[in-house]
């Protein structure tokens, strides 16, 4: 497993939040995968309300009620990240993707054999937001809760501080509390 994860940087695409946390990859985490190995490095470092399903979803859609993490069991799958025309990432048996909230994804390709694994710190329960679907109101209520989601106190993967998301500027400095003032002044619903 590489030390340092690969990561994927967003802002507000349209409707869609998106994050000032990055998208994290972490390549194979889990060397060869399988559901059971994969399941059990996330309980044991508190990302819990696991799933395995082969895939996600195939349309755009983020999560406003917590970060997620999805571990590749088997096969591989291909998603597009940050809205249509984002970008587009490939992971293989033992990568694992960590989402931060109001980041969209939709899975694009995928093997015939593919599983994922999903997880979330401490057990939170999610919600489903699909991107074509949203209003300014939803919008608001969404960006609003993704804003105030705490870091999660350790990375699926290591273990430790997720240092890629502690270690960034704050709102204020990356320009995001402006994002919250449009967000603010748009409010005519």
């Amino acid at each position: 497993m590489s030390n340092a994860p690969e990561t994927y940087k967003s802002g507000p695409n349209g409707m869609i939040p998106n994050s000032r946390f990055p998208l994290l990859i972490h390549r194979n985490a889990v060397p060869g995968g399988g559901e059971k190995a994969v399941r059990q490095l996330f309980q044991k470092h508190g990302w819990l309300n696991n799933w395995s399903y082969p895939g996600i979803y195939t349309y755009g859609h983020f999560h406003s009620t917590t970060h997620e993490c999805l571990g590749c069991a088997a096969g591989f799958m291909e998603i597009e990240i940050f809205g249509v025309g984002g970008t587009r990432v490939r992971v293989d048996a033992g990568d694992v993707i960590v989402m931060p909230a109001g980041v969209s994804h939709a899975m694009t390709d995928n093997s015939d054999d593919v599983l994922m694994v999903g997880g979330y710190p401490d057990g939170r329960e999610w919600d489903n937001l699909p991107d074509d679907s949203l209003t300014p109101r939803s919008r608001y209520l969404a960006a609003k809760l993704i804003m105030s989601l705490p870091i999660p106190s350790r990375d699926p993967v290591t273990g430790g501080a997720m240092r890629e998301w502690l270690d960034l500027p704050s709102s204020v400095d990356s320009g995001w509390n402006d994002y919250r003032d449009t967000l603010d002044s748009d409010r005519d619903w």
